[in-house]
């Protein structure tokens, strides 16, 4: 005799709009504003990620994305200051990020 499998009750499974929107919810309550800068630390940005490019050092950079920071590493392939572009490999997947400066809250060198 096959032994009775019992299935696991769900409750909320069997609602998925209601768990999206819950988890939309959720979402919305940990979400901060973007981080204002002052004008020295841009400037101290900009000199860390021009360092961090000639040098070849890899950086921990914070950037503001939906709501929330968010921080890598990886290395910095190339900078734009007028143009307000970057360019960040990450070291996960070691895939290009072309990024705009004003997202960046912090970089630093690892």
């Amino acid at each position: 005799m096959e032994p009775r499998r019992m299935k696991k009750w769900r409750p909320f499974a069997t609602m998925p709009e209601q768990y999206i929107g819950l988890k939309e919810m959720i979402n919305k309550q940990v979400e901060i504003a973007q981080p204002i800068l002052t004008e020295e630390q841009m400037e101290q940005i900009n000199f860390t990620l021009i360092e961090a490019l000639h040098t070849n050092k890899q950086v921990y950079l914070t950037y503001y994305k939906r709501g929330q920071c968010i921080t890598e590493t990886g290395f910095i392939q190339f900078v734009d200051s007028l143009g307000d572009l970057f360019i960040f490999i990450d070291e996960v997947f070691e895939l290009k990020n072309k990024m705009r400066l004003s997202d960046l809250v912090d970089v630093r060198l690892a």
